[in-house]
Order: structure tokens, then C-alpha cells, then sequence
């Protein structure tokens, strides 16, 4: 797993670069939270194919069980990734409302991460 770091505007954020899974259990997200705010950042980046599939399923509470520790902790979240063809009403639902807000946000590409970011 690779670090990019960005510096936006007085923060210091986080992307996660890995071909590999790293979000699978609550643990896992705790983990990666403590770790990268161990290192200083104040924002973490994370592309939807490094997210088990189980966690948008949201009957699984994978979702809300991992974000609850990014929001708990007031770590911002910004989940890349391709989000326009969610079949799932309470998924769209879910994407909405976390996206009206700036601790998760749910967004179509690194750049449009990077803007979001900069309004923090």
C-alpha cells in the first residue's frame, strides 16, 4: 500500500494507492484511521476497489460500522469511485446524504476529492 500525500490548503491528506482490499471489517477502518492520523493527516482519500463490495451492501452495517469511527474521530472521508450506476435506492440515499455533509463524501474523482478538500 502507497501513501500520496496532498497538502491542501492547512491539511494534510491522505490517498490510498493499492491494488489490494483495505477496507473490509470496522477493524480495519479503525486501523487505517489511527494509523494515518498517527502520521499527521487530517483527510483520507480511498477508491471504491480497495472497499470490499460487502460495504455497499448496506444490510451488512459494514458501511455505517467503519464510517461511524471516521465521523467519531472527525477524520473526513472522500470515497472515489464510479457511483452513478448504484441499482440500490438506499444506497443512492445514503450517497446523498453523506455527500450534503463534509465528514464522508462519496465523489467521482481525485480532483473533485482535492476541491471538496479545499473547502474544508
Amino acid at each position: 500500500m502507497k501513501i500520496e500525500t496532498y497538502p491542501i490548503n492547512n491539511l494534510k491528506i491522505a490517498e490510498i494507492i493499492t491494488d489490494e482490499i483495505v477496507l473490509s471489517t470496522p477493524e480495519e477502518g479503525l486501523d487505517l484511521l489511527g494509523n494515518l492520523y498517527y502520521q499527521g493527516f487530517d483527510g483520507i482519500m480511498i477508491h471504491k476497489e480497495n472497499i470490499t463490495s460487502d460495504f455497499f451492501d448496506l444490510k451488512t452495517k459494514i458501511a455505517g460500522e467503519i464510517l461511524q469511527k471516521f465521523v467519531q474521530y472527525q477524520m473526513p472521508l472522500i470515497i472515489i469511485g464510479d457511483f452513478s450506476q448504484v441499482s440500490s435506492k438506499s444506497l443512492q440515499d445514503f450517497i446523498y446524504e453523506s455527500n450534503t455533509g463534509r465528514q464522508v463524501n462519496f465523489l467521482s474523482s481525485r480532483s473533485e476529492a482535492i476541491q471538496a478538500f479545499s473547502r474544508i
